[in-house]
């Protein structure tokens, strides 16, 4: 994988809310459908500012959700957040581009691969799961790529906002987060 110096990684700030809230509530029906959201239970931007906001300031130890933003360029162009967060022992990692024109470009490869140390450092986690949905190659292909392991597929509701879906759930150990981050290294 290369490094892309032109990427970063940071933790979510106030300012960013009203991007997010933009992708959720602006984003083309087609797509949404590709990720499997029922547009009954689309939170409303209120209530994403709400849950964000009270992300922002939770200490980290408390948080049920964390987020980061990518940027490219210095624009922000899209995140990635874990919830589902047992801290020291595991979380389910979630990652969106924001913008058709920037995906499938393998630029949320190299995204993913920044993101994950703040996750496994930040949370201390041993293992970190990912349950796109089955029908979405993009998530799946990526996943792979990076050296998550396929552990099955089966028919759940993943979220908040999704329909009842088939979904592949992906697994990243502590040690296959380690051997990627020197695999990584050496290739900078």
């Amino acid at each position: 994988m290369k490094n892309n110096k032109s990427l970063s990684v940071r933790e979510i700030q106030n300012n960013d809310i009203e991007l997010i809230a933009n992708y959720w509530r602006e984003a083309e029906p087609k797509y949404l459908v590709s990720l499997g959201v029922d547009f009954n239970r689309l939170v409303t931007r209120d209530e994403l500012q709400t849950v964000l906001t009270e992300q922002i300031n939770m200490p980290i130890h408390k948080k049920m959700s964390y987020t980061l933003i990518w940027e490219l360029k210095g624009k922000q162009v899209g995140h990635s957040n874990i919830n589902k967060i047992e801290f020291g022992k595991e979380a389910f990692i979630h990652f969106h581009l924001w913008q058709s024109a920037i995906r499938q470009k393998g630029i949320g490869t190299e995204f993913i691969i920044k993101s994950l140390p703040h996750f496994f450092d930040n949370f201390n986690l041993k293992q970190l799961f990912c349950e796109p949905y089955a029908l979405n190659p993009a998530p799946n292909k990526t996943l792979k790529k990076i050296g998550f392991k396929f552990e099955r597929r089966y028919t759940t509701i993943p979220g908040a906002q999704n329909i009842k879906q088939e979904v592949n759930r992906w697994k990243l150990t502590k040690n296959h987060y380690k051997k990627l981050k020197v695999k990584t290294a050496t290739n900078i």
